[in-house]
């Protein structure tokens, strides 16, 4: 069994094109390079989409849910490749599949974004993922995506 590699916010900044406020990975702990691994957004009350979803009750869209875990799987993509510090691939999103949203996701929670590729054929690939927080399943999916120079 391989050790697990962390990745802090600069290396996954340099894995993924997007930036605030829609970069929705903080760290990155990647268990096969470009296989598995899991993300880890800090869901803070700062979050500009609290201001609007929901007044008074703050709830994390789904959507975003499903967007970090594909961020998620994006970076594991990438991490298997030498030099990931060229910012020359991007990660496309081309369907999502099973979508299940079980739980509210709150301010204060830290969501966890276990993803498994489950297929590849090229530059496109599967991945299977759930979210969860505090070890209970939020939201999952199973999403394809394509790797573009």
């Amino acid at each position: 069994m391989s050790e697990v590699k962390i990745y802090r916010i600069e290396d996954i900044m340099k894995m993924l094109p997007h930036r605030y406020p829609f970069l929705l990975v903080d760290r990155l702990e990647v268990e096969v390079p470009g296989e598995k691994g899991v993300g880890i957004k800090n869901v803070t009350m700062n979050e500009e989409f609290f201001q609007g979803h929901f007044p008074g009750n703050p709830v994390m869209p789904g959507v975003l849910q499903i967007e970090a875990m594909a961020q998620t799987a994006g970076a594991v993509v990438i991490s298997a490749h030498d030099d990931f510090t060229d910012q020359k691939r991007s990660v496309l999103f081309m369907s999502i599949d099973g979508v299940k949203f079980r739980k509210p996701v709150k301010p204060g929670d830290q969501l966890r974004m276990h993803v498994e590729k489950i297929r590849e054929r090229r530059n496109v690939f599967v991945f299977k993922g759930q979210s969860m927080v505090d070890g209970q399943v939020v939201s999952e999916a199973e999403f394809t995506a394509m790797i573009v120079e």
